[in-house]
């Protein structure tokens, strides 16, 4: 004998034990990993948006005010709402409120609706927010060896994902 001791496997890595005894035990593997990321994400936004010179915003806010950034157009709450895939309209109409308060979005009605745009100190933020971006975080992900294909890829399993999520959540409340 070596004197070494046999490599035990652990894993696979879940939250749930009582989940992952089922048929595909590795989608509580996914729905950890998910947890821990959307986690992990959404204090990144909040501490990069911190460090570009807007403390206190809450995770929706940063989503919203980079939606509201996108393309410099104006976009309707039913158009946030259906991008950031948000069920609840007064999350997002709170958290427009919030940006209006601090002067980075503007609002407006178009007919029935009401829409968001951004304003140039929102455009402003946004651009120091992405410089903080790059100088912290896209290096790091370049470190981790997976190839930029590799991440579409991932993010296409991502958005695959949720689709059956959704699904699931539709047949869910005809139960």
């Amino acid at each position: 004998m070596s004197g070494k001791s046999p490599k035990r496997r652990i894993g696979p890595v879940v939250s749930s034990a009582h989940l992952a005894a089922s048929d595909l035990p590795e989608l509580s593997e996914v729905e950890y990993a998910l947890t821990m990321a959307n986690h992990a994400f959404h204090r990144w936004i909040v501490r990069c948006m911190d460090a570009a010179g807007a403390p206190g915003m809450a995770p929706l806010e940063v989503l919203i005010l980079h939606l509201v950034n996108h393309r410099d157009r104006p976009k309707t709450l039913a158009d946030i709402r259906l991008v950031l895939h948000i069920e609840d309209a007064h999350l997002v109409s709170y958290a427009v409120r919030k940006l209006s308060g601090r002067g980075l979005v503007t609002t407006a009605r178009t007919g029935k609706e009401k829409t968001v745009a951004i304003t140039a100190e929102g455009t402003a933020l946004c651009g120091r927010y992405a410089e903080v971006r790059e100088a912290l975080l896209v290096e790091l992900a370049q470190e981790t060896g997976f190839a930029p294909e590799e991440m579409s890829r991932l993010a296409a399993l991502l958005r695959a994902i949720s689709g059956s999520y959704d699904h699931a959540a539709r047949a869910a409340t005809t139960l």
